[in-house]
């Protein structure tokens, strides 16, 4: 195992932080990665998959750190699938960004693209190694997945919290777009918690 205290930690950054927030719903540890329930979920069964070392996204994992992503990216994927029917998944890449430390979003939804990008301005994608190429070429990216389908979104549409914003409304739950404001609302922190704990177990019954 890597000693990830000689590894870029950044001050002020909650997923540097193990006493934040951000963690209170570990499942589990790796290496390299957490993999947790989202502390402000759009939906039961909302992921994340977050690298201990301070990285921007997807495209910037060296060799090692995106290898073992891909393991934990196809168990998560699996889980969804077997336990909520469906996955989509989605990261900034830096645009859009409100937490600038990568962590790809995982979550449940049968919807079709365009109930995310109603614009269209979608392209197809064959592999995540692909990311890599888009933050070069464009100096970041926006991404996501539903199925096996896996697409980028014309950056000259991004926003903060873009993709955040647009799953919430695609759920017909636009209050949960905004993870800060939803963070102070009682109510909603107690139906988090409530499915976060439910996807808690279910982890538990499929992995131990």
């Amino acid at each position: 195992m890597e000693d990830f205290s000689e590894l870029a930690i950044r001050t002020n950054c909650p997923h540097c932080d193990l006493d934040s927030q951000a963690y209170r719903y570990i499942l589990e540890e790796t290496d390299k990665f957490y993999i947790i329930c989202d502390a402000h979920p759009l939906t039961e069964g909302h992921l994340l998959i977050i690298p201990k070392q301070h990285i921007s996204c997807v495209g910037e994992y060296s060799e090692d750190i995106f290898k073992e992503f891909l393991k934990l990216n196809k168990k998560v994927s699996q889980f969804l699938i077997k336990k909520y029917k469906s996955v989509s998944s989605f990261e900034h890449g830096i645009f859009g960004q409100t937490v600038f430390h990568s962590h790809i979003h995982y979550l449940p939804f049968e919807g079709k693209p365009t109930d995310i990008v109603p614009e269209n301005k979608i392209s197809v994608i064959t592999d995540l190694s692909e990311l890599k190429n888009l933050l070069k070429k464009d100096g970041g990216y926006l991404f996501f997945s539903l199925g096996n389908n896996l697409m980028s979104v014309d950056v000259r549409i991004a926003a903060p919290r873009f993709f955040r914003d647009r799953y919430a409304a695609a759920f017909k739950k636009p209050e949960r777009g905004n993870w800060k404001r939803m963070h102070e609302n009682r109510a909603l922190m107690k139906e988090a918690e409530k499915e976060n704990n439910n996807t808690q177990a279910k982890w538990e019954s499929l992995f131990g």
